[in-house]
């Protein structure tokens, strides 16, 4: 069993930067992949991004958010992170972080991941 707590979420101006965390708890955290995904209202989730259970492992992200958005993980203090950048409109939704416990590396598909958070709203004003 894994439990995941995301915090870090809010109201920001678009151009703006946002750090969403995502503290681990209940399995040996340097043992599995994590990811980010979003939902925004009314629409599906969709994947953000992920990072390979290693401390600056490789890191994959959607086109939507690559070049703005930075994965990374400190496996000593069983988080991930999120760093947002240059936000838009667009990027409002509630974010999740996801544990694949079965993986060292996973990507887009809700499938992969096993764990889930509750969420936390981000929201970006024009």
């Amino acid at each position: 069993q894994v439990q995941l707590l995301e915090s870090g979420g809010g109201l920001v101006q678009a151009g703006g930067s946002l750090r969403l965390s995502c503290a681990a708890s209940g399995r040996t955290f340097s043992s599995y992949a994590m990811g980010w995904f979003r939902q925004a209202p009314g629409k599906e989730r969709e994947f953000v991004g992920s990072i390979s259970r290693w401390s600056g492992g490789s890191t994959y992200y959607a086109d939507s958010v690559k070049g703005r958005f930075t994965i990374s993980r400190d496996n000593a203090k069983n988080t991930v992170y999120l760093q947002m950048n240059s936000l838009k409109p667009e990027d409002t939704a509630v974010y999740y972080c996801a544990a694949a416990v079965s993986r060292g590396v996973a990507g887009a598909s809700v499938w992969e991941y096993d764990y889930w958070g509750q969420g936390t709203q981000v929201t970006v004003s024009s």
